[in-house]
């Protein structure tokens, strides 16, 4: 069956002071798939291993994890969020996130600006007959 959402991506930095099992743990959490990452191995300012993680999931996958991501969303960040929906959308009407990588890690979701989990969630086109706004609200707060 093909639900919602289209895809989601999850993509974030490991630096070489933080366990990347730890933070893909509670990634694979959230998500509540078991998705292999893709990994790829950068070098910082000053030469210390960065590695960028990014999950791809699709179709039934993808919408359990926004589910995921809507149930886990602490108040304060549902509002904020909702606030400024129109601000997180793109002309793809695509959904960017930025969550809190230290927050996610002991099991609570709030947004993050520096050094965050980034979420794209792309929905099917077809579904945004009332727009992008009224979805996520719907998707993500249950209501308007």
């Amino acid at each position: 069956m093909k639900g919602p959402i289209q895809s989601i991506e999850v993509s974030y930095f490991v630096h070489a002071t933080e366990d990347p099992e730890i933070i893909a743990k509670a990634v694979l959490t959230l998500l509540s798939a078991n998705a292999e990452p893709e990994e790829e191995k950068l070098e910082g300012h000053f030469g210390n291993t960065i590695i960028h993680v990014r999950y791809h999931l699709t179709g039934d996958d993808a919408a359990l994890a926004l589910s995921r991501v809507s149930v886990l969303l602490t108040t304060p960040t549902k509002e904020r969020l909702k606030e400024n929906i129109e601000e997180l959308v793109d002309e793809h009407s695509a959904l960017y996130l930025r969550l809190d990588k230290q927050c996610l890690i002991i099991g609570r979701l709030e947004e993050g600006r520096g050094d965050p989990i980034r979420i794209r969630v792309k929905p099917r086109g077809f579904l945004l007959r009332s727009g992008a706004k009224e979805f996520y609200s719907k998707s993500l707060f249950g209501g308007r």
